[in-house]
């Protein structure tokens, strides 16, 4: 049997070493905010919350239209939220065995459908669940309006998704260098 050596080196680091260098990996790109994705999902994100803020302001647990329109708008502006800090922490480049713009040209394309069904059943319930000129009206009128603009902001997000997803106008080399995004 061998003998234990009598002397044996070892090396230790304190818990604050490694902390850090995975703190400094959480930067921010802002590159991603300039990007017509980036700008996109903000765009989104502002638009979705006056739609369900409008809504919430307003007695809609009376309406079970206004129930799905609330849930299509929370829903859809949580999971952006998601896919915003995902992109702008570069998240999605550790998690590389997803395929990303398959998952977001999905994602896009879900939500547009489903903001197409909130915006029809928003502005077919608006005369039916208030009086003209009063302030529900009014309110659940804007949220029809900036429905629609949140429709349209995620149908041209999951055009650009397609886009990404099938390579239009880049080859693999410069979407690795982007980030992936355009």
């Amino acid at each position: 049997m061998a003998e234990f050596p009598s002397k044996v080196s070892t090396r230790t680091s304190s818990p604050a070493q490694g902390a850090g260098t995975s703190v400094s990996a959480l930067r921010p790109d802002l590159g991603f905010v300039r990007s017509s994705l980036g700008a996109l999902m903000l765009l989104q994100l502002v638009l979705g919350l006056l739609v369900w803020a409008l809504i919430a302001d307003t007695p809609y647990h009376l309406y079970p239209a206004y129930g799905w329109v609330m849930f299509v708008a929370v829903f859809l502006w949580l999971v952006t939220i998601v896919f915003f800090i995902l992109y702008l922490f570069q998240l999605h480049m550790k998690l590389y065995m997803v395929p990303w713009p398959l998952v977001l040209m999905i994602f896009n394309v879900g939500a547009t459908v489903l903001y197409i069904t909130a915006f029809i059943t928003c502005s077919a319930a608006v005369e039916l669940t208030s009086l003209k000129g009063t302030r529900p009206y009014n309110q659940r009128a804007a949220a029809s309006f900036f429905a629609c603009l949140v429709m349209i902001a995620y149908g041209v997000s999951a055009f650009f998704s397609f886009q990404a997803w099938r390579g239009v106008g880049s080859n693999a080399a410069t979407s690795q260098m982007a980030g992936g995004y355009a």
